[in-house]
């Protein structure tokens, strides 16, 4: 590869391809929580406003579109937490509504694993992604929370994060309320 395409490949998208990209991860991300990581690409294109040559364009296949909007939910997820913090009117307010968000994040995962049980390096890396960004946040909040005196001290991240997930499973049974369900758990981290 000569100097000049390196440098092509190396520079950073334009504002307006980063905005139009993440259009199209929010509208592929609402189209799986309704119909699943197998819904039609033409849902997706019309949920984001587009053609169907202009999600291919983006994302070539469709492990790439579920890949990205993954990494996407994480990266929402990881910015959330400290936002939420700085805004909410507590710790523990803004505890239960990272949590809300990460439920939303778990209901849009959901079969993704079946995508990528081919490719079991990629599947492990963005498991280490995962952890790597969301761990922390929910420390965070765990500790802010339990500073302020809402919560016991001593919850562990990925403890209530596993719990969490465990709770969303069959989420898509209508006779379930995982959300009901993982609002209990939350609720069971206040300080008596």
């Amino acid at each position: 590869m000569n100097d000049g395409a390196a440098g092509r490949a190396a520079r950073p998208k334009r504002a307006d391809a980063r905005r139009n990209e993440k259009t199209l991860l929010d509208a592929a991300a609402a189209v799986f929580v309704t119909s699943g990581v197998d819904a039609p690409i033409r849902d997706i294109a019309a949920e984001a406003g587009v053609g169907t040559a202009t999600i291919y364009r983006h994302f070539p296949t469709r492990a790439d579109l579920i890949i990205a909007v993954y990494r996407h939910q994480i990266e929402s997820c990881a910015e959330a937490g400290p936002a939420l913090l700085e805004a909410g009117p507590t710790p523990y307010a803004a505890l239960g509504r990272w949590i809300d968000q990460f439920v939303d994040f778990l209901v849009t995962k959901h079969g993704l694993a079946d995508v990528l049980r081919s490719d079991q390096a990629g599947f492990e890396a963005l498991h280490a992604y995962f952890l790597d960004r969301l761990v922390p946040v929910c420390a965070r909040l765990l500790e802010a929370a339990a500073a302020a005196g809402e919560i016991r001290p001593g919850q562990d991240a990925l403890e209530l994060m596993r719990g969490v997930g465990n709770l969303c499973i069959g989420a898509d049974d209508p006779r379930y309320d995982a959300r009901r369900m993982v609002t209990l758990l939350i609720a069971g981290l206040r300080q008596s």
